[in-house]
């Protein structure tokens, strides 16, 4: 009686001599009983490839190579806001981009004043696309997000000369020496700049720099209450980052419109 040959050698056998050998044992001739010769398939997933698409006029693109490690898809990153944490990934050409997972800080840049501040970002409160990634907090390009105003009000002292918590009542002002600091938060974040006791010679630079200077009531009602609405206007998930710009003017308005519609 003849033994079934090994899957491994089977492939170098004729098919005449293998239709012979599963007869002889009353065995049915399928395709599920004659192994693979290429049982080892790339498996690639989400594809970018052009090859299998078809043209304008109607023809099919004939696939004359292989698939590219380059046309490989991948998933959208979906960063959330949580402490920091990224993924190397590498792409065309053996670079390097960072796919980041989990962000929680990023370079804000104040417009009108032509400064950026390194900020913590607080929550995610719009955005116009999705309200699921509004619920699941993920970080994307042109999301709306509170940030800390503590580095802002910071400069802002000290650039300026006024200081916007002196504006507060006693008992808010109280609340918030009561509160512990974390220790998360950086030394720039909790710093406090006292104005009286500067010298002289910066007081005098305070009082040019007030002559023409001018704050938007929105965005100093803002700074007082230490959160500041913001846009991300970079893409955190090829980047690793989430760097944005402060709202202002007929944006800034725009946007608190539609976060009073939302309370409703």
């Amino acid at each position: 009686m003849h033994s079934l040959p090994c899957y491994r050698t089977a492939p170098l056998l004729s098919y005449a001599f293998l239709s012979f050998l599963l007869r002889s044992l009353q065995i049915s001739l399928s395709l599920k009983t004659i192994p693979c010769i290429n049982s080892r398939r790339a498996a690639m997933g989400i594809v970018r490839s052009r090859l299998h698409k078809r043209k304008i006029t109607g023809g099919k693109t004939k696939i004359h190579r292989k698939r590219m490690k380059a046309e490989l898809g991948r998933l959208p990153a979906h960063t959330k806001l949580g402490a920091r944490r990224v993924s190397p990934v590498r792409a065309r050409g053996g670079n390097f981009k960072l796919r980041g997972l989990r962000l929680d800080t990023g370079n804000f840049a104040w417009g009108t004043e032509a400064i950026a501040q390194r900020a913590r970002i607080l929550d995610v409160v719009y955005n116009a696309t999705s309200n699921e990634l509004v619920r699941t907090k993920t970080l994307v390009k042109n999301c709306i997000v509170v940030v800390d105003a503590a580095p802002f009000k910071l400069w802002y002292a000290k650039h300026y000369g006024i200081d916007l918590d002196a504006a507060k009542s006693k008992k808010t002002a109280q609340s918030t020496t009561e509160k512990k600091k974390s220790k998360k938060t950086s030394h720039a974040m909790t710093e406090k700049y006292d104005v009286k006791k500067a010298s002289d010679e910066l007081k005098r630079k305070w009082m040019l720099r007030r002559e023409n200077h001018k704050i938007e009531k929105a965005v100093a009602d803002q700074l007082k209450e230490g959160r500041l609405l913001a846009r991300i206007t970079s893409r955190p998930g090829q980047t690793a980052r989430a760097d944005g710009a402060l709202l202002e003017g007929a944006e800034l308005q725009f946007y608190l419109k539609k976060l009073e519609k939302k309370k409703r």
